[in-house]
C-alpha cells in the first residue's frame, strides 16, 4: 500500500542541497492548485489557482490558497511558473502579488495574456515572462525545461524543475488526446528523454485517476454537437468554461457551416474570447461574431449563443436566463448546450439550472445525455503509459480529490514503482527530495483562504456558519437613541454584526455617518421613526456597499428617548 500520512509535526530545518515541496493548494481538492519548491534559500513557485465555493460557503467568491507558509519570506520567491491559463491554476496571482507586486511570472502567451486581464481588472501590474514548449531557462537556483502537453485550453506546459536536490517533473493538467483540434500533441519524447536523464520525483495530474481506459478525443464530439445544430429549430446556447478555446473553435466552425451567428454572453467570456482570437489561437470569420446588441435582429434559427454559467454559478449569464433575470429570454424554441464537465461540488447548482431551462421549455442537451465534452485529464490509460514513459524514482499525485490521488498512486505502484517511493499528501505537508528519495518530513499550517468582495482572509470558519443560518451575507443591527425636540443623537449608535466580520471595530467609520444623517433629518422635520430607520438602513447600506462591497441584513433601530 502506498504511503498515507497523518499527524504530522513541523518540519526540520531545511539543510542545503535539499529540494523541499509544500504544496498550498489542490491536494484534496479540484482547484486552487498551488505549490512550493525551495532550495538553498530560494523559492519558485508553480501556479497560484483559486477554488470556487460551494453551498455551505455562502457568500464567499473565491478560496485561494494558503499564503502564510511564504510569511516573511515573500524576497526568496524567484518566479512563478503558470502552466496554463485556467483559473485553478492563474485565478490567485492578482492576491499573490498583492504581498510582493514584482515577482516575476513565467508562462505561455496565452496563459499570460489571460493573466494579464486579470491584473487589469485588479490595477496592478507585473513582469511577465512568455516561454515556449521546449525552452530551458534558469531561474536563481532552479533550471527549468517547459514541455507541450495537451489539455483543454491551448499553450498548456509540464515543467521540468532541475536543482542541486534532484529533478521533479510537473505534469500540469494534461492528457493525451492523439487529434487535437490544434494538433499540438503531449510532447511524450521529452517525457522519456527526461525519464531517461533521471526523474527524481514525478507529480501527476490525478483528475481522471479513477476513470478505465483513455480520454476520448475532442474531435469525437464534432458529430454530436452537429447533430444539436442541425436539429434545432431556434436560438442554440452553447454554456462553456470562458478558457474553454477549443470548445469554443468547435462551435464557431459549427455555426459558419449551418449559416449561423455567434455572440458572446457574459463579461468573462467576451473578455478571454477576444483575448484568444486577437492572439490568433481563435478563428473567426469575417460577419460570423455579432455584438449581443443585434441578437434581437436576427432570425433565432440563425443565432448561437455562447454563454457562462456552465457550473450553475447564480450570478453566470446561464443562470440568470433559467431565473428570468436576464435580458435574453429561454423559451420552448431554444436548445441549450452544456458543454463542460462538472466540476465536484456544483451538482445542486447544475441541475437547478437544467430544471429551471427545462420548466422554460427548453431543450436541454448535457454531459449526462450525450457526448457534448470529454475532459482534459488523462484517465488510468493515459497515467499507466505516462509512468512506463518516465519511470520515475518517486511518484507524488497532484491536483485531484483524495480519491483521485489514492487511485494514481495505485496506477504508479501497479507499474513496479514501489510503494514507500510513492506519496500519498495533502495540502501543507512537506516533501523533501535529495539522493533520488523523496520524503514526507512534516505539515505546515495549510487552511482555506475566502475571498469576499473587498475582504480577504477576513472570513472564518465560525462566520461561515452564521451566515449559513442567518443567510447569504451576514446580518447588521444598528441601535440609536434620538431626542426628536432637541433634535439630535442621545445614545449610540452602536452597531453589532453577525456573519460579517470578527470585530465590530470596522463598522467605527460609520458611526459618525449615521449621527449626522439622522441629525440632519431630524433639523429638517422628520419625526417619524419608522422614516428615521429607513435613513439608518440606507446610510448603512451604503456605506457597506462601498466599502466592502457586500449587501447584509440590515435591522436599524430607533428608539426616542
Amino acid at each position: 500500500m502506498t504511503q498515507v500520512h497523518t499527524d504530522l509535526v513541523t518540519p526540520p530545518a531545511l539543510e542545503p542541497g535539499t529540494l523541499r515541496i509544500v504544496a498550498l493548494g489542490g491536494l484534496g481538492e479540484i482547484g486552487r492548485n498551488m505549490a512550493t519548491f525551495e532550495i538553498d534559500g530560494e523559492i519558485l513557485i508553480v501556479d497560484c489557482g483559486v477554488l470556487f465555493p460551494e453551498e455551505s460557503q455562502p457568500g464567499v467568491d473565491l478560496i485561494l490558497p494558503d499564503f502564510n507558509y511564504l510569511e516573511d519570506r515573500w524576497d526568496k520567491i524567484v518566479g512563478v511558473v503558470l502552466t496554463h491559463g485556467h483559473e485553478d491554476h492563474i485565478g490567485g496571482v492578482p492576491y499573490l502579488l498583492r504581498n510582493r507586486q514584482d515577482i516575476p511570472l513565467f508562462g505561455t502567451k496565452l496563459t499570460l495574456a489571460f493573466v494579464q486581464s486579470k491584473l487589469q481588472e485588479h490595477r496592478m501590474n507585473a513582469t511577465l515572462n512568455v516561454v515556449k514548449e521546449g525552452q530551458t531557462l534558469t531561474i536563481g537556483n532552479f533550471t527549468l525545461e517547459f514541455v507541450a502537453v495537451n489539455h483543454s485550453i491551448p499553450d498548456a506546459m509540464a515543467v521540468a524543475i532541475k536543482t542541486a536536490g534532484g529533478t521533479v517533473l510537473h505534469t500540469g493538467d494534461f492528457k493525451m488526446d492523439q487529434l487535437p483540434l490544434d494538433r499540438r500533441i503531449t510532447d511524450l519524447n521529452t517525457f522519456g528523454r527526461l525519464g531517461d536523464e533521471g526523474v527524481d520525483l514525478f507529480m501527476v495530474d490525478s483528475t481522471n485517476a479513477e476513470v478505465p481506459g483513455f480520454v476520448p478525443s475532442e474531435r469525437d464530439i464534432i458529430p454530436v454537437l452537429d447533430r444539436v445544430f442541425s436539429r434545432a429549430p431556434g436560438r442554440i446556447v452553447v454554456a462553456s468554461f470562458a478558457s474553454h478555446v477549443h470548445r469554443i473553435q468547435q462551435v464557431i466552425d459549427l455555426a459558419v457551416a449551418h449559416g449561423r451567428q455567434v455572440a458572446f454572453i457574459g463579461r468573462s467570456m467576451v473578455r478571454n474570447m477576444n483575448t484568444a482570437k486577437e492572439l490568433g489561437y481563435l478563428t473567426i470569420p469575417n460577419g460570423v461574431l455579432v455584438s449581443n446588441d443585434d441578437i434581437e435582429q436576427l432570425p433565432s434559427s440563425r443565432v448561437v449563443l455562447v454563454s457562462t454559467g456552465s457550473q450553475g454559478e447564480p450570478m453566470a449569464a446561464l443562470s440568470r436566463m433559467a431565473n428570468r433575470d436576464h435580458k435574453i429570454s429561454i423559451n420552448s424554441e431554444d436548445t441549450v448546450v452544456l458543454a463542460s464537465s462538472l466540476i465536484p461540488g456544483n451538482e445542486n447548482s447544475v441541475n437547478r439550472v437544467i430544471n429551471g431551462l427545462m420548466r422554460l421549455g427548453a431543450s436541454v442537451v448535457h454531459k449526462g445525455n450525450a457526448l457534448v465534452h470529454v475532459s482534459g485529464h488523462a484517465a488510468a490509460g493515459e497515467l499507466l503509459y505516462a509512468y512506463n514513459i518516465v519511470k520515475p524514482k518517486n511518484v507524488m499525485p497532484v491536483h485531484g480529490e483524495a480519491r483521485h490521488l489514492v487511485a494514481n498512486a495505485r496506477l504508479a505502484v501497479s507499474t513496479g514503482i514501489s510503494a514507500e517511493r510513492v506519496l500519498i499528501t495533502e495540502d501543507g505537508h512537506v516533501v523533501d527530495v535529495r539522493d533520488g528519495v523523496a520524503r514526507v518530513v512534516g505539515a505546515v499550517p495549510c487552511g482555506y483562504v475566502y475571498v469576499d468582495g473587498a475582504s480577504v482572509g477576513d472570513i472564518s470558519e465560525a462566520s461561515l456558519k452564521d451566515r449559513r443560518i442567518l443567510g447569504e451575507e451576514g446580518f447588521i443591527s444598528c441601535v440609536v437613541a434620538v431626542d426628536i425636540v432637541e433634535s439630535k443623537v442621545v445614545a449610540g449608535p452602536e452597531i453589532h454584526a453577525r456573519g460579517f466580520a470578527e470585530d465590530d471595530s470596522i463598522f467605527d467609520p460609520l458611526l459618525p455617518l449615521v449621527s449626522q444623517g439622522l441629525e440632519l433629518a431630524l433639523r429638517d422635520g422628520v419625526s417619524d421613526i419608522h422614516q428615521l430607520q429607513q435613513l439608518v438602513r440606507r446610510i448603512v447600506g451604503k456605506w457597506v456597499a462601498d466599502a466592502h462591497r457586500r449587501k447584509p441584513m440590515i435591522v436599524p433601530v430607533v428608539v426616542e428617548a
